[in-house]
């Protein structure tokens, strides 16, 4: 269980909850919650990001993760805009904050 104020990951069950509200999360969103959960705190490239929650490296990872890193910043973040949770690493990929 992570618990973060506002924003509780319950990895064992597959739940995350915001505010009290269960939040549904897509596969490929709950993918990439866990690869961010289990590195917070560090730097994940786009490349490992991608493999980590597709797979194999084909196609644009860069395109895949801005996609469905909006997808998932609007549903777990206070301000999906100026985002306290995940945040971006220009140029090389992103960063788990779970001090927010």
């Amino acid at each position: 269980m992570v618990d973060l104020g506002l924003l509780h990951i319950d990895l064992s069950r597959h739940e995350v909850t915001v505010e009290g509200r269960e939040v549904h999360l897509t596969p490929t969103e709950w993918g990439l919650l866990v690869a961010f959960v289990k590195s917070a705190g560090k730097t994940i490239t786009h490349q490992q990001l991608f493999r980590a929650v597709w797979g194999a490296a084909h196609g644009d990872a860069q395109q895949y993760l801005r996609v469905y890193v909006a997808h998932l910043r609007r549903k777990i973040e206070p301000d999906p805009y100026e985002p306290k949770y995940i945040v971006t690493e220009p140029g090389v990929g992103y960063r788990f904050e779970p001090e927010g």
